[in-house]
């Protein structure tokens, strides 16, 4: 909803601009999909190290 507030000021403020933001929109999201599919990955990568670190601490603790 914000966004969308921002660009409705921006509108009145300088369609031009606004009207190229929305257009450009589209192509910078597909832009940046390959990175956010990146961080997804790493993300996970980072969450199985840590489980396998930290599964003897939970297998200690469940004793």
């Amino acid at each position: 909803m914000a966004k969308f507030l921002l660009w409705c000021i921006l509108l009145v403020l300088c369609w031009p601009l606004a009207l190229l933001a929305l257009i450009a929109y589209p192509f910078v999201w597909l832009l940046l999909l390959p990175f956010r599919l990146v961080g997804i990955a790493v993300g996970g990568a980072l969450e199985l190290v840590g489980a396998v670190i930290f599964l003897p601490v939970r297998v200690l603790r469940a004793i």
